[in-house]
């Protein structure tokens, strides 16, 4: 793909997004200095004395002036003393009349909730699907991908940081409308749109509008989120989707708290709303050293998406590199990698992947079957391919998927 092309053809769309928007594109992130926040300071208890009105007033008026325009929210109610209450995850921010949630985009104002990033990316790239990573809906196709700032977990060893751990106002965005989004991603001949790269969950009003226009033009709707969603807002998405990858972080209850500063109870929860869906379920989990890496918990996580989402659900055991706040750890060593996916399969998991290991054979679709290959992967490229009408070549084994 002409990559200048495409950045001409996005500033068109977008209406001019200037040379902030191309600086963008190339992968130039205005850094930020904002530090990661918890909870309490998004409203809780704690925040009470630290709360400043005037402050968070004349934040807001900086937001509208960078063109992060209000916009109501979804999923709220009211609280008491004026305040509002988001539902929209399981952190539930009480908020006062511009004090901001713990997901960086949202806002409590005199009886309302609004969101500041509708129709304001940070993010915008054409990515193969198998960047994902998903394998199983429509490999070797691209995907218009997407995000705004924030993030409503806080990860230590986020990849994305600079974006996902940063206030809207202090990266640059595009204008960006969910119709603009979609007419870019048929220009661009993208078979489906992918809302990635920090936390979907954080602008759901514009995934929303932005995936029921795709499917009405037959672009599919690619989800890729740590699953912290409430059950009515995953339930009124879901008839739009096509997949939602999610990353099970861990398998305790421990390592949310400590490691991504969250709950594991939500995301089983979110696995299990997904699962009395039609929505394709990848899961991913980053195999952390000495963090979420021991044998009897893998052991007990693989039982649970068993019993939990059954034999044919895609799961890919992802080689950690030090990053953002665990510098200190060594990259996961592949021999672990490989023994967790072989016991993963002798329990009955028929697609295990490897990830971030690029050339594995671990990284490819084989029958469950025959056990020949189907889908042969190098990094993001595709080798052959031996599926059709959703079966082997070989032998005729159903294997679940979208693949043409």
């Amino acid at each position: 793909m002409n990559r200048r092309q495409f950045l001409a053809d996005l500033c068109l769309v977008a209406g001019g997004a200037g040379l902030a928007g191309l600086l963008l594109s190339s992968g130039r992130l205005a850094p930020s200095s904002a530090p990661a926040r918890s909870c309490s300071e998004a409203g809780g208890p704690a925040a009470a004395d630290r709360f400043d009105p005037a402050a968070g007033r004349a934040r807001l008026a900086e937001l509208e002036r960078l063109g992060f325009h209000p916009r109501e929210a979804m999923f709220w109610e009211k609280a008491a003393d004026g305040r509002v209450r988001c539902l929209l995850c399981p952190k539930f921010c009480t908020l006062r009349p511009y004090e901001r949630g713990n997901c960086r985009v949202r806002f409590g104002l005199e009886n309302r909730l609004v969101t500041v990033v509708y129709g304001r990316p940070c993010s915008v790239a054409i990515d193969p699907i198998e960047k994902k990573p998903v394998f199983h809906y429509l490999p070797g196709s691209t995907s218009f991908s997407l995000a705004t700032a924030g993030c409503l977990l806080a990860c230590r060893y986020c990849q994305n940081w600079q974006i996902s751990q940063a206030d809207p106002e202090t990266l640059d965005a595009y204008d960006l409308a969910p119709a603009a989004v979609v007419e870019a991603a048929a220009k661009q001949g993208c078979r489906s749109i992918a809302y990635t790269y920090t936390e979907p969950t954080i602008f759901y009003e514009y995934m929303y509008d932005t995936a029921r226009l795709a499917k009405a033009r037959g672009i599919g709707n690619v989800v890729v989120s740590c699953g912290y969603l409430n059950p009515e807002p995953l339930a009124q998405l879901a008839p739009f989707l096509d997949v939602m990858k999610v990353d099970l972080k861990g398998f305790t209850e421990r390592f949310y708290r400590t490691v991504c500063g969250g709950t594991l109870a939500p995301v089983l929860a979110t696995l299990q709303g997904l699962a009395r869906t039609k929505v394709l379920i990848d899961i991913v989990t980053l195999v952390v050293p000495t963090l979420n890496d021991d044998e009897p918990t893998m052991t007990a996580m693989f039982t649970w998406l068993y019993e939990h989402l059954g034999p044919d659900v895609s799961l890919f055991l992802s080689r950690f590199y030090p990053t953002f706040q665990l510098r200190n750890l060594p990259p996961t060593p592949v021999t672990t990698l490989e023994r967790l996916r072989d016991t993963a399969l002798a329990m009955g998991l028929r697609y295990v992947y490897l990830g971030n290991v690029p050339g594995h054979p671990g990284e490819s679709t084989y029958c469950p079957g025959c056990h020949k290959l189907l889908i042969g992967r190098v990094g993001y490229q595709l080798t052959e391919r031996h599926i059709a009408h959703n079966a082997c070549e070989f032998c005729g084994h159903p294997i679940p998927g979208v693949w043409e």
